[in-house]
């Protein structure tokens, strides 16, 4: 993670009052240390709880904005890039790097006493709202006490690392207590920037030592008190930490010793191998899968999209569902999707255009409220007044009776012009694919409406060929070319 310091002001000490949030909704007693250590349900790698305890989320934090219009929850089912900096960027550096750069998710800081960039100036609910609205996906990030054998911690003359003392039970009542004490820190930050129950909060774990038994098994504990107070107060919960240590932890502890620990529902694996995957050989195949898991891939470095540079972690994020687009459907039930949109054509010497090609174009004539005959597959003479009609609104002139490629474009991109780019998925994804397979470039699509590597792909061989900056993110410029029909 991220860890250039700023000027080292102090924020406050851990534990603290509970002004904002009434008191009663957030007191739960502490787990009573006994001999025998508590059972708890398993939540890693069961895709149901991950998927369900993520997306279905409804309820708004204390904010004013957040009660004003509530945001989404974040960052509910996606699949795709994300980065994390040390200090939350500024307006027009997340617009300039939305616009140009491959990242739909960001990490923020919002909480810990351990955070280099304790102060963080621009992250206010007005900010957490605009870049939701946006569609960015955030993953807010706490950096509380830290395992008690991490050399760094703690940090400043007034943070805390988590006790390493067993107690009388072996259930480390003190990491216990703290952990509690950092949930219940972390849930009120994140209700004061409106971000909303069922979002996923992100616990910071930094790497230590895995050998060094009172430290490793006080972190569980810390961890098992956080997770499990943080799922009561409404949230998902998540953990980053190195693959080789906190990761590799939560995964023995979730195979060798079941039950005993309140594991997170996502995992957020430190593993800096280059590869924007969510693997590592550090854990086994099956945990937090499928749907729990994102990897940091590389650590820090700059990164310049949009003119703008920014020191950042990348990562990949493959959580709850991933990015899913809803189901469509057109005309009762026309297949208007297709690997190839060939050419449609009059009867001619015994031969007839492609009759579920046929019905697809009647259905979008239909939708676009200029046709109001059958949809019956035939391309009959009594169509062609409404093709020449398209073609009018389109600014085609041409009187041929031959329905081609560049017209097959026109109407499958037609509507809105939102920015599209990896881990979107919508009905306007479904529209750039149909008609990049409409283009024939030599390479099709599934018409899935999630937008992904394939897709950015073909998006950037189709921006070359036409003239604009091949990105691989589709603009208004992109949708102005797909709409007009040009194939370069």
């Amino acid at each position: 993670m991220r860890s250039a310091l700023p000027s080292p002001t102090t924020r406050r000490r851990l534990p603290r009052a509970l002004a904002p949030i009434a008191a009663a909704a957030l007191a739960v007693p502490l787990l009573a240390a006994t001999p025998t250590a508590p059972t708890y349900a398993a939540t890693a790698g069961v895709s149901t709880g991950v998927s369900t305890g993520v997306t279905t989320g409804t309820t708004t934090g204390t904010s004013t904005a957040a009660r004003r219009d509530p945001n989404p929850v974040t960052p509910g089912d996606f699949t795709g890039y994300g980065f994390d900096q040390c200090l939350t960027p500024t307006q027009d550096k997340m617009d300039a790097w939305l616009r140009s750069s491959p990242y739909l998710a960001v990490g923020i800081y919002i909480s810990g006493d351990s955070r280099a960039c304790r102060n963080q100036p621009n992250l206010t609910p007005e900010w957490v709202s605009t870049q939701l609205a946006r569609g960015w996906k955030l993953l807010p990030i706490t950096l509380g006490p830290q395992a008690s054998c991490q050399p760094r911690f703690p940090r400043y003359d007034d943070d805390f690392t988590i006790s390493p003392k067993p107690g009388s039970s072996g259930t480390y009542y003190q990491a216990r207590k703290m952990g509690q004490n950092s949930a219940v820190e972390t849930v009120e930050d994140a209700q004061r920037l409106g971000l909303t129950k069922g979002s996923t909060l992100w616990y910071d774990l930094e790497g230590f030592d895995l050998g060094n038994n009172r430290c490793r098994e006080s972190a569980l504990w810390f961890l098992h008190a956080w997770v499990s107070k943080v799922e009561q107060l409404g949230y998902a919960s998540g953990v980053y930490s190195s693959a080789g240590s906190g990761i590799r932890a939560l995964d023995d502890a979730r195979v060798n010793r079941p039950g005993t620990f309140r594991l997170p529902q996502h995992i957020w694996i430190a593993r800096w191998d280059g590869q924007a995957n969510t693997s590592t050989s550090y854990i086994r195949a099956d945990g937090w899968l499928p749907g729990g898991r994102m990897k940091q891939y590389r650590g820090g470095h700059d990164e310049r999209w949009g003119g703008v540079t920014i020191n950042i972690d990348s990562n990949y994020l493959d959580l709850g569902r991933g990015s899913v687009a809803p189901a469509e459907r057109h005309c009762g039930g026309v297949r208007i999707s297709f690997n190839d949109y060939v050419p449609l054509f009059r009867p001619v010497d015994g031969k007839r255009a492609s009759k579920r090609h046929v019905k697809a174009l009647q259905c979008y004539l239909t939708e676009r409220k200029l046709y109001d005959g059958p949809i019956n597959g035939m391309y009959h003479q009594g169509m062609l007044p409404v093709v020449q009609a398209w073609r009018k609104s389109r600014g085609i002139s041409t009187t041929s009776s031959t329905w081609y490629r560049r017209d097959w474009m026109t109407i499958t991109a037609y509507g809105a012009k939102p920015l599209l780019k990896v881990g979107h998925a919508s009905k306007h994804v479904r529209r750039v694919q149909r008609t990049l397979n409409a283009a024939h470039l030599g390479s099709t699509l599934s018409v899935t409406g999630t937008f992904d590597n394939r897709t950015t792909s073909l998006v950037r061989t189709y921006q070359g060929k036409v003239g604009l900056p091949q990105t691989g993110i589709v603009d208004r410029k992109t949708w102005n070319k797909l709409m007009r029909g040009r194939r370069g």
